[in-house]
């Protein structure tokens, strides 16, 4: 029997008012492997995690509409397992305590360098239960998942950072049906105009990229059905 499954182990929410700034983290998370769907409002953040499962999410504690502490309790008390990782300008130990204490798993302050944030998060997804291991194998393929190298046999394989994307969401799924709705939702943001041949042309990409490295695993269609990695 096929497991077919959407799949998005790397999809975060960012509920940050500064748009220069949010634009900055979807754009630089992005290039770690993330899936960032920004919202200015605790309000609008709150309704999309009641609709979309998050593997974890940003919040910044000066928002325009609610105080972050009493999102994150609102948050701790609908879904006590999601992730949350408080980032904000307000450097005093009260206000850290204060947002651990309301169920914060970690905190960042501003100004943050992109590459901290996004190990934190990696950090955070990587505890018991989540769904993100550092390194990913199947056949001779190796994906270090914070350097975004993926290898066959020591020596490495050039992908764009959507291709190795893509390539950890089918790793992460080996040899489950992962569907077309799946992968969009896991490599482009809610607010991201996606062609309609957009996935079949980066699969086609990272298939014949594992083919010419004798990756000793690859990439199945399954018309109308989804894509599999299979070793």
């Amino acid at each position: 029997m096929l497991d077919i499954r959407g799949g998005h182990p790397m999809r975060i929410a960012l509920i940050e008012d500064h748009d220069r700034l949010a634009t900055s983290i979807v754009d630089g998370l992005a290039g770690f492997g993330f899936g960032v769907d920004a919202f200015v409002t605790a309000a609008d953040g709150i309704n999309a995690t009641r609709t979309i499962v998050y593997d974890g999410i940003v919040l910044d504690l000066g928002l325009p509409d609610r105080d972050g502490v009493d999102v994150l309790r609102e948050l701790r008390d609908r879904d006590g397992g999601t992730p949350v990782l408080i980032l904000t300008a307000r450097d005093g130990i009260d206000d850290r305590v204060a947002g651990l204490d309301a169920g914060a798993d970690d905190y960042v302050l501003k100004p943050f360098a992109m590459k901290e944030l996004a190990a934190r998060l990696r950090a955070l997804l990587r505890r018991p239960g989540r769904a993100l291991g550092a390194v990913l194998k199947v056949g001779k393929l190796r994906l270090d998942v914070a350097s975004r190298q993926a290898s066959v046999n020591g020596t490495d394989i050039r992908f764009s950072a959507r291709e190795v994307a893509a390539l950890e969401l089918l790793m992460r799924r080996e040899g489950q049906v992962i569907s077309k709705a799946g992968l969009e939702e896991g490599l482009y943001g809610l607010n991201t105009d996606v062609s309609a041949n957009a996935i079949e042309v980066l699969i086609s990409r990272v298939r014949r990229r594992l083919e010419t490295a004798d990756a000793g695993c690859s990439i199945y269609t399954l018309y109308g059905i989804g894509y599999l990695l299979k070793e």
